[in-house]
This record gives structure tokens, C-alpha cells and sequence, in this order.
């Protein structure tokens, strides 16, 4: 028998949800629900059936798996994971390295489908980003630090702009000769550049980027998404109250 629509069904746009979920701290819900750490009558079971791959029809399975994996790779390369950065995600107080950025191990697994590794970096890399900002710069200076001649290099120019600012301020050139510290100016940051190019300045700063970059990617679609605003038992509610929606319309 074949139910026709209810015209009293409430039908709410995807972006619109995907927002109030935000908004309200419950984007998680559309996230896979988390499993609960082990217990210690947990420990002393053995793994379940379901947890292992069928030994029957092992291939058919498996490039049916590598396919799926294939695709969440590329949508996640292909993915612009800062679309949906704004101001204030900069402003905001950098959380718990511990807790909240690294987590359990149970925080993390492999995103099902293309759909929710996009929509697991892009908000990940929304709650992390100051996390991900200072990862950046600390693979900068492992990358100077492999490379002294561009750790020297960039000392180097540094000391002339120092000194470059020191004799304006000496001379009072702004006030006196405000062409000649235009020209100052150009004439360092063409030394500057130079100095930085012959330093290998660029790879270094290629590396840093490569592995910051791959760094984040790998975190924001493996870490699961995790409640902001709203204790435990309310998110068990809304999953709850979802799952019952959608069984009945």
C-alpha cells in the first residue's frame, strides 16, 4: 500500500537545518553517534562478528570498500575546508589540546561517506582553527630549524629592516625626506626578496604549508564532531526525537 504525502509535514531545507543544528549545538546528530569508551566488562568479551569482514565474498567487499574510501579521498582533496571560516572562529578561545582537540581514541573513525567528511572538516577546521594556526607555525620552525641557511636568511632580513627603521627614526627622514625613505623601502624589500629567494626561503615555506595542510585535513575528517553547547542526555533527546521523525514521515 503506497502512503501519499502528508501536505502538514514539516519540510525545512537542509541549510537551513544544517544552520539551527549549528546554532544550537547539536550539529553532531548528523554526525555518526559516538561510541562509548570501553568498559571493563567490554574488555573481557571478545569482538563481536559484525566488527570483522565476512571471509565470503572478501574481494567483492573490498574494492567495494577501496571505491568508497577512493571517493571520500577526493571529495576531501577537492574540498575548500575553510568555505565556511568567519571572523569570529579567530577571536574565539582556543580549546583544550587534550580534551578537545586531540580527544580520546574513540573520537575518531573513518567518515562513511564523502558527504559527511565534508561536513566534518569544514566544521572541524571551524572549532580548531586557532589549534590548526599554531600547528602551522610550529611546523615553520621545525622546517627554519632543518634549514639554518634560511633560518639565517630570514635573520638577515629581518636586520635590515630593523636597520632601515632605525636610520629613519635616527635621520628623521619622514619628516625631511619622505622620497628618499620611499625609496629606502623599495630598495629593501627587493633585498629582502632576494636575500630570501638564494636562502631556499620558498621551501621551506612549501613544506610547512604541505604538512600543516595535511595535518589539518587528516584531524577534520577523522575526528568525530563533538557537543558544543548541550549536555549529553539533550542531545540523547533530539537523536532520539529525529530518528522517530523520520521513521514517521
Amino acid at each position: 500500500m503506497v502512503f501519499s504525502a502528508n501536505p502538514l509535514a514539516l519540510s525545512v531545507p537542509e541549510p537551513a537545518f544544517e544552520a539551527w543544528l549549528r546554532d544550537t549545538g547539536y550539529l553532531e546528530v548528523l554526525d555518526s553517534q559516538p561510541v562509548p569508551p570501553p568498559s571493563a566488562d567490554r574488555r573481557s568479551k571478545p569482538t563481536t562478528a559484525a566488527t570483522i569482514a565476512p571471509a565470503i565474498g572478501g574481494t567483492t567487499n573490498f574494492f567495494s570498500s577501496a571505491l568508497s574510501c577512493f571517493r571520500t579521498l577526493v571529495s576531501i582533496t577537492t574540498l575548500n575546508p575553510f568555505a565556511k571560516l568567519v571572523p569570529d572562529d579567530f577571536t574565539a578561545p582556543t580549546p583544550s589540546w587534550t580534551s578537545a582537540f586531540i580527544g580520546p581514541a574513540y573520537s575518531y573513525s573513518w567518515p562513511p561517506d564523502p558527504a559527511q567528511a565534508r561536513m566534518r572538516v569544514q566544521e572541524n577546521v571551524r572549532r580548531y582553527v586557532r589549534n590548526y594556526a599554531a600547528l602551522a607555525i610550529v611546523f615553520f620552525a621545525c622546517s627554519l630549524y632543518q634549514m639554518p641557511i634560511s633560518l639565517l636568511g630570514l635573520v638577515l632580513c629581518l636586520g635590515l629592516w630593523e636597520l632601515l627603521r632605525f636610520c629613519c627614526d635616527k635621520l628623521e627622514l619622514e619628516l625631511l625626506y619622505p622620497g628618499l625613505r620611499q625609496v629606502l623601502i623599495r630598495i629593501t624589500q627587493i633585498a629582502a626578496a632576494v636575500v630570501l629567494y638564494l636562502c631556499n626561503m620558498q621551501m621551506v615555506l612549501i613544506c610547512a604549508i604541505s604538512v600543516s595542510y595535511l595535518v589539518m585535513i587528516l584531524h577534520a575528517s577523522l575526528r568525530k564532531l563533538t557537543p558544543t553547547k548541550q549536555s549529553n542526555r539533550q542531545r540523547q533527546s533530539l537523536t532520539r526525537t529525529t530518528r522517530l521523525s523520520s521513521h514517521v514521515f
